[in-house]
């Protein structure tokens, strides 16, 4: 009951408008030393920053580096696309040349293998004599063919299959 009077009493009332207007106080001075440290930040931002505000410089990298890990995300994904596609386009070619007929006097005739990744793709004989010039072609696949191949069309896939696939620059 005591407690309950002493609630009901005006000594009660000024001692929470005491407690409140001390809070207030204490929320006020917070304030002014919250904003005097943000001047402080901003004045040492721009000092570190030699006149620019380094705070927006390092806002504007991070937007920039954020845009960058877009693109490069996007170029990822366009590389390996283009590995996919390339590993479809003729990568590997073998040549040999030779001479079909004794009476033609040089190596005017030619089988070539042009393979891909996987080692499909074609093979063209060109056979040369004086009276004309004949180009057959056939289907490898997996470094195979249907047809029986000459010599000369063996070796040449041969070598398409066994290239190295180094490529080096010439300084």
């Amino acid at each position: 009951m005591v407690i309950l009077d002493f609630i009901k009493s005006d000594t009660f009332n000024l001692v929470i408008c005491g407690i409140l207007l001390i809070i207030l106080f204490m929320f006020g001075a917070l304030y002014l030393k919250l904003r005097k440290i943000n001047r402080n930040y901003n004045v040492f931002m721009k000092k570190v920053g030699k006149g620019e505000n380094i705070d927006e410089m390092l806002r504007q990298h991070i937007k920039k580096v954020e845009e960058v890990e877009v693109k490069n995300d996007e170029l990822e994904k366009y590389c390996n696309r283009l590995d996919s596609e390339i590993a479809t386009c003729i990568q590997k070619v073998g040549i040999v040349r030779y001479n079909a007929f004794k009476d033609t006097g040089s190596d005017l005739s030619f089988a070539l293998a042009l393979l891909d990744d996987k080692n499909n793709g074609v093979i063209l004989n060109g056979i040369y004599s004086r009276e004309m010039s004949n180009i057959y072609a056939k289907q490898v696949t997996n470094g195979q063919t249907a047809s029986k191949l000459s010599e000369e069309e063996k070796e040449a896939v041969y070598v398409a299959m066994n290239q190295t696939k180094e490529y080096k620059i010439k300084e």
